[in-house]
């Protein structure tokens, strides 16, 4: 018992300063007031999830007020993990809107270098894993990521990363079921925060699989584990997973992938990841002229050319061992990584359809940060005594040092969120991605705010006891004559209209596909809920049976047999 606490201790202090070293990192975020980003929605986000969450509708998908105000399946879609974390830190801790997003760019920068160190810690040791850690917490990117896009999915998608393989390389050394609910739960994490930094990075972690596989001297138990690892993941994610693959064409998605979203206009080039050190908090453009970073950074680079010259010293020498097969798959994917975010890899984005809705080419930056921060602190593990840590004093304070002032934003607004959800500012939170999953059955978006009660198409009509929920509507209505109402929602599959307590068929016959169904004369009572698909129900059934079932399996202790 005594050996077990004394053994967590001395590994705690290595995460402890791994928190500690990234704090610089966020520092520039404790302080009352916002930043712009060009992602300007984190605020909005968190709370119409909060207004869904309060209303009861759970998992949240549908939001009220975007779309003009006519409703949104944003959440449908869009990766909810984080704004999940966001909203539990309104609902449990009482934060103030900002604060709470704030919370959601500090926790991953902590949580990512975490990861980071366990991963390169089981591979390099804790001196090795520290470095590595802070290659990744002081990557150029991940600040820009923050601090210039606000990218909040891809900013959560640094934490999943390295868990993922870590739990690969978990199985790889000893296949059992908790090491495989480790695999699904990373897995699912990360499905659920980014699906295109899912689609970038699982091909990759499938080839650093099989290539274990081979190695492997469990293959069966291997395989097995492995495939139910990923099986597990599709499952605990299902509730989210399973509507983007089977529902995806209840919206709009071609504005994702048309005028400057189109990949074509944003490769980089060999200068802006190698040489430049340009900082900016513009925007992508056509061309080398972009006003936004994406250099890799130096003190990085230098680390690189250092483990791949111990790596290529080792191979020489025939000293592999698991860290080098890392390293060695590492620098192929690294190189993978930078090719496609580079025009030449053009061919390739017009070989497979799939690859455009990543839009941007450079997003494959997040798996060249990832595998270049992960090499940094190979050569180390090589180095003994008291050299292995004055190269690591000395390459922490460059890390730091050379990197610290990217961490900050462009400007501060010490404004509130009454200022932020007012005037024109609300209005361009209303609009701001209103063509991002428009509901399909709308021809375009509204040009101006959805109307407070429904409508007729003709004659007067009268709304008594109106309630407008975050997923319903429920109200009294008195008219003369026949007629047909119009409820200010954007239809979409699941929408169910009910006249007196009886379910009727409803349409979307106009430009804005709203709601609309046969209203007889006199007085009647509407209730308009979204209810779930059958894709939504199934989804939501294996998140709550296999969610619990994977938590239960790895906080059980496992048995060991002698």
């Amino acid at each position: 018992m005594l050996s077990r606490i004394v053994k967590f201790i001395l590994s705690a202090k290595w995460y402890l300063l791994v928190i500690v070293l990234t704090i610089p990192t966020f520092t520039s975020l404790l302080r009352p007031g916002f930043f712009p980003m060009h992602d300007d929605l984190q605020a909005m986000r968190v709370y119409q999830m909060e207004l869904c969450l309060r209303d009861g509708q759970f998992p949240c998908r549908w939001v009220p007020d975007m779309g003009y105000q006519y409703g949104y399946p944003q959440f449908t879609y869009y990766g909810p993990l984080p704004y999940y974390v966001m909203t539990a830190g309104r609902l449990l801790l009482h934060l103030p809107l900002f604060d709470a997003v704030k919370l959601g760019f500090i926790l991953p920068l902590i949580l990512g270098n975490l990861s980071m160190f366990l991963l390169a810690a089981s591979l390099f040791g804790p001196l090795g894993g520290l470095l590595s850690a802070l290659a990744y917490a002081y990557a150029p990117y991940r600040a820009s990521d923050l601090f210039s896009r606000g990218a909040m999915g891809e900013t959560w998608a640094f934490v999943f990363l390295p868990l993922i393989l870590y739990a690969v390389l978990q199985l790889f050394k000893k296949p059992t079921l908790k090491k495989s609910a480790l695999l699904g739960t990373s897995f699912a994490l990360l499905l659920v925060t980014h699906n295109i930094s899912t689609l970038i990075f699982t091909p990759m972690v499938a080839v650093i699989a099989l290539v274990l596989l081979v190695q492997s001297k469990q293959k069966a138990k291997f395989v097995k584990y492995g495939l139910i690892g990923l099986l597990w993941a599709a499952l605990m994610a299902g509730s989210f997973f399973l509507p983007v693959l089977f529902e995806k064409g209840f919206a709009h998605t071609e504005s994702l992938i048309l005028g400057y979203f189109n990949y074509l206009a944003h490769f980089v080039s060999l200068k802006q990841l190698f040489v430049s050190t340009f900082w900016g908090y513009g925007s992508s453009e056509i061309g080398p002229t972009d006003d936004l970073s994406f250099f890799l950074g130096p003190v990085q680079l230098f680390l690189l050319v250092i483990s791949l010259a111990v790596l290529f010293l080792n191979f020489m020498r025939r000293n592999l061992n698991l860290s080098a097969l890392i390293v060695f798959l590492s620098a192929i994917f690294l190189l993978i990584s930078l090719f496609m975010s580079h025009e030449k890899s053009t061919f390739i984005w017009k070989m497979i359809p799939l690859l455009v809705y990543l839009q941007f080419p450079w997003r494959f930056l997040v798996t060249a940060n990832l595998f270049l921060c992960l090499i940094a602190g190979y050569f180390i593990y090589y180095l003994k005594g008291r050299a292995a840590k004055i190269i690591l004093i000395t390459f922490s304070f460059l890390l730091i040092f050379m990197n610290v002032s990217y961490f900050s934003p462009r400007e501060w607004f010490n404004i509130t969120i009454f200022e932020k959800f007012s005037g024109l500012s609300w209005d361009r939170q209303l609009t701001i991605s209103i063509f991002d999953y428009l509901p399909i059955y709308a021809k375009f978006p509204p040009g101006k705010p959805a109307p407070v009660y429904p409508y007729l198409d003709h004659g007067s009509l009268s709304v008594l006891d109106f309630r407008h929920r975050t997923f319903s509507f429920d109200f009294t209505t008195k008219t003369q004559e026949n007629a047909i109402l119009t409820l200010p929602q954007f239809d979409f599959p699941g929408w169910s209209v009910r006249l007196d307590g009886k379910v009727v068929s409803h349409n979307h016959d106009n430009e804005l596909g709203l709601i609309t169904l046969a209203l007889p004369a006199g007085e009647h009572r509407i209730r308009a809920v979204l209810r779930h698909t059958p894709v939504r129900l199934l989804g939501d059934v294996l998140t709550l049976v296999f969610l619990p079932l994977a938590l239960i399996v790895l906080v059980k202790k496992e048995k060991h047999h002698v």
